[in-house]
């Protein structure tokens, strides 16, 4: 007699479009946090990896409890994007974008383990911490990209919006052009006064180079932003959402440039430099977002 072999519980598309937000929200405050540990200078709060000290946990020291608190949201993270991988395996009807997207999550946030471990053996050199930041970056927007579509498997997609050469210049120039926005603004930072420590902290030598690479890429980049605006809003009556996301953008990176300039007139406060490389964060998860659903946009960006 033949035995049933009851087939793996299917997860719904609603279900895993909250499982892939809840896992790209958490790698979002993965590089905020982390951004909070090097900017009030607790990097080596707990001398060793992965343990803290003689024990896993922080005995004592503010230093100690930040970079103890970072390790524990980048373990969450890596929980959520693993459920989010399993979760995608499940998921009847996802893309092998969708797939793929939620894979390289789980991988690239997993890969944070051994960089921050080598960070601390490298006496948090600013490289390192470049390195640790960026990759932070690649695995929230591959978190983004599963969330991305499993909005599309939820309320359909509806054609591409825009010509193959508009979408090719947004994503072959425009993507390239935030991350060396990026890039440049984490050299300027590497490179200026650790604004969260009065200790003698190793710094890059680029700082009035890195400065002058960086105001540059920036102005550059938002003319190129105010051009997408202008090329969106001739199709806003068929794609009132695309507008919406790039509104976002804009006001973002608006919020970007004051709050750099403020940084900057008064001396890097850190708190300042803090809320920098959120807007950063969001400028990069904002680009990644408007670039992608170009090639595949749901169905409610055709919706006022």
């Amino acid at each position: 007699m033949a035995v049933a072999i009851p087939r793996a519980r299917t997860v719904s598309a609603r279900t895993f479009l909250r499982i892939a937000t809840a896992s790209s929200v958490a790698l979002f405050l993965v590089i905020t946090s982390g951004a909070f540990v090097r900017l009030t200078g607790s990097g080596l709060g707990c001398e060793n990896w992965p343990s803290c000290g003689d024990r896993p946990y922080p005995e004592q020291g503010f230093h100690a409890f930040v970079e103890f608190g970072n390790r524990m949201v980048a373990l969450a993270g890596i929980i959520l994007t693993l459920l989010t991988l399993l979760a995608s395996r499940r998921t009847e009807g996802l893309s092998a974008w969708g797939r793929w997207a939620a894979l390289g999550a789980f991988l690239v946030a997993v890969a944070q383990i051994p960089m921050g471990g080598i960070t601390i053996a490298l006496d948090l050199h600013p490289l390192a911490v470049m390195t640790h930041f960026l990759l932070g970056l690649a695995a929230f927007g591959l978190a983004l990209i599963a969330a991305l579509e499993a909005w599309s498997l939820r309320d359909g997609r509806a054609p591409a919006a825009v010509p193959r050469w508009f979408r090719l210049f947004v994503t072959c120039a425009g993507l390239p052009a935030c991350v060396v926005l990026i890039v440049t603004g984490a050299v300027v930072t590497a490179s200026g006064p650790h604004p969260g420590s009065s200790a003698d902290v190793h710094r890059l030598s680029y700082w009035n180079d890195s400065i002058y690479v960086h105001v540059r890429v920036a102005a550059a980049f938002g003319i190129g932003v105010l051009i997408v605006g202008w090329l969106l809003w001739r199709i806003r009556e068929a794609y009132p959402g695309l507008i919406r996301i790039w509104s976002g953008l804009l006001v973002v990176l608006v919020a970007q440039a004051i709050v750099g300039e403020v940084q900057y007139r008064n001396g890097l406060p850190w708190g300042i430099v803090l809320v920098h490389v959120a807007l950063a964060a969001s400028i990069w998860a904002f680009s990644l977002g408007l670039a992608y659903v170009l090639w595949r946009p749901p169905v409610p960006l055709t919706r006022k």
